[in-house]
């Protein structure tokens, strides 16, 4: 054989080898709807952690954001006392980082910049398959019972008395993010009155839950969709009064915010974490005093794949992609 000829048989076995190789690696990476940059072997549905230890992060800052509802002030003073115990258990600081937008949030993650989260019921699944997120608990009461409903809510007078009557009229959204503030209506409204946004009734963004329901407190918008968990705190805090609003449909129970890491933070402290979310005493401390307005006074353990199932199918229902931009 000619050099000529070896030297191409050589480029052509060095080429099939490649490409053998990366068929390898491709099978060895299962992804689902993950993006490209994670691994789910274990098909939890959730990236795995880096086999590799030199992919691992352990910040000497860790960076703890809760989903944007409400005014990120009042959240930062209740998650005071759970954040110092946090510190305690890890050994590190932890700061409270005030996110304003849920898109905003899953992007902190995914660039970085936040570690530690609890992102919303419907910007779950966009966190875990576009930010690494592994989400491993969430808030529930002292019986175990957790989740929350979506409503949709109007205010007396309106001339709203049922879900029809929203037709050729305003109804606010938070987010497109948000499964009780969007997906989940949106779904219901199609699949059960055979109403679409925009053809039906105007559909308006309020950018959070608690601006959708004091908008429709003060009259500003005929009619909203929210987590009425926020408007129970809401009206416990007096921030509304009950009677300023009323509700004209009740969903079934979903999964309220799920809380968890971000994928390659070192497994010994993606562990320290997890224990000081579930050795944490609510008793008398200022998370407590919070969110026993909503009846959530402990953190139960679950699993993305089986708590979110519903969410995804809603998701499915409305056409959402989990693709990364």
């Amino acid at each position: 054989m000619t050099p000529t000829k070896l030297m191409a048989t050589a480029a052509v076995s060095a080429l099939t080898a490649l490409f053998a190789a990366g068929g390898a690696w491709a099978q060895d990476c299962p992804r689902g709807d993950l993006d490209k940059r994670y691994c789910d072997v274990d098909g939890d549905l959730v990236a795995d952690v880096p086999t590799d230890s030199s992919q691992w992060i352990d910040p000497d800052t860790l960076i703890f954001a809760y989903t944007p509802v409400e005014d990120p002030a009042v959240y930062k003073t209740a998650w005071a006392d759970f954040l110092d115990f946090l510190k305690e258990k890890t050994g590190k600081d932890v700061v409270f980082f005030p996110v304003q937008s849920n898109a905003a949030q899953i992007e902190a993650m995914r660039s970085g910049r936040l570690h530690i989260a609890g992102f919303n019921t419907g910007s779950n699944p966009l966190a875990v398959n576009c930010a690494g997120f592994r989400p491993f608990t969430i808030m529930a009461s002292k019986d175990g019972g957790f989740g929350y409903e979506m409503e949709i809510i109007t205010f007396p007078g309106s001339g709203i008395e049922k879900m029809e009557d929203i037709k050729g009229k305003q109804l606010a959204f938070s987010s497109e993010t948000s499964n009780s503030g969007y997906k989940a209506p949106s779904a219901i409204l199609k699949a059960d009155y055979d109403m679409i946004a925009g053809r039906d009734f105007e559909p308006v963004f309020s950018g959070k839950h608690d601006n959708t329901i004091l908008g429709v407190a003060n009259k500003d918008y005929p009619a909203g969709a929210i987590a009425n968990s926020v408007m129970a705190r809401m009206i416990e805090r007096d921030v509304i009064k009950a009677d300023q609003v009323k509700s004209i449909y009740k969903s079934q129970t979903f999964p309220t915010t799920g809380f968890g890491v971000v994928y390659n933070l070192k497994p010994e402290l993606q562990e320290q974490i997890k224990q000081a979310f579930f050795e944490f005493k609510w008793d008398g401390s200022s998370l407590q005093e919070e969110f026993k307005k909503s009846g959530e006074e402990q953190f139960l353990e679950m699993n993305y794949k089986d708590f979110w199932d519903v969410i995804r199918k809603i998701d499915a229902a409305n056409g959402v992609s989990y693709a990364c931009e």
